[in-house]
């Protein structure tokens, strides 16, 4: 009997893309041919996995749906339903508006999705998935939703409040996907130093850490979305002393003034700001940092946005986006500030912040030139081999660029010295 073909596009961060996993394994088992991402397939059932996060976001959501209502119309595929964080906030709104969708799910209804497209959701499979990333690497979700309710973010009212995964279950899926050819994992979860607070009464993250770390064939182990206020020691402790612990950190202080951390319910001040980092170098002197910044929120000044670029200088973060505030419905700060900073500040505070981390980072980089440092090979393209460093992850960060005589081996190690470097790239070949 010929499998039916089902194509799962997926928009938005790497907790949605585990979410589109879980769903593929499902439909795998319910004998669907599963593809994923794909706008030239036969398949007649598509199911788009949606971003309601910002306002970008949102709109590459609604673009996609609407391109694929347009394909049924035409009809080039037969099915078309939509799920994520976009359906979870705007069911309503997106019935009325693209009614060309046969269903709209939110983010906690996979069993319902397997059934709409004529499967079986079964229970047996929780924690399977099938991998879209390369075959050796991984994300590894630890936890959905979050307790903290920053003032621009929507994601509580999306995702709820956090639930912890037991930490059996996480390492039985971690020994999965390791058995599998997995090496490196990303944990990552709207804020994964939070973990194990509702199951354990406590934080457990560093516990967590040292538990993967024990699993044979795991060689990295990459922390990512960690939560600046009431930052864990143990945490520290387990990154400075376990080698399977990438010198990584993904740490988002989107803002230093006093004023602004204040408005935005961000849980800590300017001095414990900058005493955490200064801690975590003390700690962990090879350590890269990856931080995320949001300027144009309500009532920043010109002085308060010095102050984040004079953060940035001295912080010499070696990873670091920065966001324009676009506000988002009833969310702390849509239902009690104004946004009184204008679209063209916001953007140019945003380029001016870049404008001195290109520098930085251009800085950084030429500094690691003549070091050689141990590099996974993510795949090949065109005369180079293209890998990273324990101190960056897939999609984000800096790449290198390797040149070799003899053919490398993607997902393997190899030592390699760095020969040149760019702001955002480096140059390097391999050891013999």
């Amino acid at each position: 009997m010929k499998k039916k073909k089902i194509n799962v596009v997926t928009l938005g961060c790497s907790k949605n893309l585990v979410d589109s996993e879980y769903l593929m394994a499902q439909l795998r088992q319910n004998n669907f041919e599963v593809t994923y991402d794909s706008d030239s397939t036969d398949a007649r059932v598509v199911v788009i996995n949606t971003c309601g996060f910002i306002g970008d976001a949102k709109e590459e959501s609604i673009n996609t749906i609407l391109g694929f209502a347009d394909a049924k119309s035409k009809g080039y595929i037969d099915h078309l339903f939509v799920m994520g964080c976009l359906a979870e906030r705007y069911k309503r709104d997106l019935e009325q508006e693209i009614p060309e969708v046969d269903q709209y799910f939110g983010v906690n209804n996979l069993s319902d999705i397997v059934e709409a497209v004529g499967g079986r959701y079964r229970d047996e499979l929780t924690g399977e998935r099938m991998l879209t990333t390369p075959s050796h690497y991984a994300y590894l979700k630890i936890s959905e939703g979050c307790n903290w309710g920053c003032g621009y973010c929507a994601i509580p009212l999306i995702r709820g409040k956090h639930r912890s995964v037991p930490m059996e279950a996480l390492l039985a899926e971690a020994e999965r996907l390791v058995a599998r050819g997995v090496k490196e994992i990303m944990v990552i979860a709207q804020d994964t130093t939070y973990y194990g607070l509702d199951l354990y009464g406590r934080r457990a993250l560093g516990e967590l850490l040292r538990r993967l770390c024990r699993i044979e064939g795991l060689q990295w182990i990459r922390l990512h979305y960690a939560y600046p206020a009431q930052f864990p020691e143990e945490v520290i402790e387990v990154m400075r002393d376990e080698p399977k612990i990438c010198k990584y950190l993904d740490i988002p202080f989107q803002h230093i003034s006093d004023g602004q951390l204040h408005a935005m319910r961000r849980g800590l001040n300017k001095a414990q700001t900058y005493a955490l980092v200064e801690h975590l170098r003390r700690e962990i002197p090879d350590i890269a940092l990856r931080t995320t910044l949001l300027t144009g929120y309500p009532g920043e000044s010109e002085s308060e946005f010095e102050e984040l670029l004079e953060f940035v200088r001295w912080g010499r973060f070696e990873r670091l986006g920065v966001f324009p505030y676009s506000e988002e419905e009833q969310t702390y700060s849509a239902l009690t500030l104004k946004d009184d900073v204008p679209q063209k500040v916001k953007l140019s505070r945003v380029d001016r912040i870049m404008a001195l981390q290109n520098q930085i980072s251009a800085e950084l980089n030429q500094q690691r030139v003549g070091r050689t440092e141990r590099v996974i090979v993510d795949r090949q393209e065109g005369e180079f081999w293209v890998g990273r460093t324990q101190y960056d992850s897939p999609e984000v960060d800096t790449e290198v660029l390797i040149t070799s005589e003899e053919p490398l081996r993607v997902g393997d190690f190899y030592q390699v010295e760095l020969t040149a470097a760019e702001d955002y790239d480096l140059y390097g070949r391999v050891r013999g």
